[in-house]
């Protein structure tokens, strides 16, 4: 689960710059595929849009990830320590 959360939010956060930066240049009721025009409403193309990104920025993330030698994926899966209370030391004296 660890690892998911490794790859699926950075995908995420580079997926809402590379959308923002798409749509700050191209309007969606100008774009067209395959020589045809798309005929989806304006928040359909930017739902659509974000999703591919989401999909392509994965992709990377899931590389990036798989890449990792071995030692460094233990460490991003491994669970913190959370000290119990006994085992602090007494600041207050």
């Amino acid at each position: 689960m660890r690892a998911l959360i490794w790859i699926l939010w950075p995908a995420f956060v580079a997926a809402v710059i590379a959308e923002c930066a798409f749509f700050a240049f191209i309007d969606p009721q100008q774009l067209y595929w395959m020589g045809e025009a798309v005929n989806v409403s304006s928040s359909a193309a930017y739902s659509l849009g974000f999703l591919f990104f989401w999909l392509i920025c994965t992709g990377s993330s899931v590389l990036t990830y798989l890449m990792l030698p071995p030692r460094f994926r233990d460490a991003l899966s491994a669970h913190a320590e959370i000290p119990k209370v006994e085992d602090t030391p007494n600041v207050i004296a």
